[in-house]
């Protein structure tokens, strides 16, 4: 129930689905992201301005999380693990790896 469980447990299910990552990747990505807060929402950027606000630890607009949400994950864009792994999910397709963001994606 932090931010290395919620990690941590990712991470499993990441392993278990195939899809790629790291801690430190996860980790650097939540930290600039949201500064680890699971509630996070962007209220200012072109998605928020287009009144579809990224959210969560890895800040995902409600569509992204629908397309790459993880089975057996939950369905609540704000639940930690579900956010997480449904944004490396995401960052697999589109970049590889949640390891090759180094900004915003």
């Amino acid at each position: 129930n932090n931010l290395d469980g919620w990690i941590r447990q990712s991470l499993d299910i990441m392993h278990a689905k195939g899809i790629p990552g790291s801690y430190h990747g996860l980790h650097k990505n939540i930290m600039r992201e949201s500064s680890g807060n699971p509630r996070a929402i962007n209220g200012w950027d072109i998605n928020a301005i287009n009144g579809v606000p990224s959210k969560g630890l890895l800040q995902v607009i409600p569509p992204t999380f629908a397309t790459y949400h993880v089975k057996g994950t939950s369905n609540d864009i704000y639940d930690p693990v579900a956010n997480i792994t449904a944004a490396a999910n995401y960052a697999a397709h589109r970049y590889g790896s949640i390891d090759n963001v180094n900004s915003a994606y």
